[in-house]
């Protein structure tokens, strides 16, 4: 694919999970299917006629186990914010549909112990995690999705 093949491609509607326990910590998990450091926060498409706030909740369980009860909702984005793949990974990922992500994150505050928290799912994202102090997130995500994570830190740094 060009370039310019990639530019008209759409952004895929995606939803962010910005996890954070009682000492307003970052939940991070190491991604199963990368060989080099990529860590991110829990994200995951939205279903057709599925509400962002619904898919949050949805993918938050999917890739670690966390319980909807376990959590509440503390705030969103406004905005969807758009991040673009890099163009060598983009013909390998969504079959080539899509160009990178436009996401809705959500602040979720983490009500239960970390023996609550299971990567192990049934298809697992996550070859590990920690939590993270907030400042320290950005710099351990991948160089793609950094101005998007700095906008979402940005966006809810005032309930941490």
């Amino acid at each position: 694919m060009t370039p310019e093949d990639i530019a008209k491609l759409p952004y895929r509607p995606c939803v962010g999970v910005m996890l954070v326990n009682a000492d307003n910590e970052v939940f991070v998990g190491q991604r199963i299917d990368s060989e080099v450091p990529a860590w991110q926060m829990p994200q995951g498409g939205v279903d057709k006629g599925e509400a962002p706030r619904d898919a949050a909740l949805r993918e938050l369980w999917e890739e670690t186990g966390v319980a909807p009860e376990l959590v509440s909702v503390e705030a969103e984005t406004e905005e969807w914010l758009p991040y673009d793949l890099p163009h060598d990974i983009v013909p390998r990922i969504w079959k080539g549909r899509y160009r990178g992500q436009e996401q809705k994150w959500f602040l979720l505050r983490f009500h239960g112990s970390d023996d609550q928290v299971n990567i192990a799912t049934e298809h697992p994202e996550f070859s590990t995690w920690r939590w993270l102090a907030a400042d320290e997130v950005v710099g351990q995500i991948v160089p793609f999705k950094r101005d998007v994570y700095e906008k979402v830190l940005s966006a809810f740094r005032g309930h941490l």
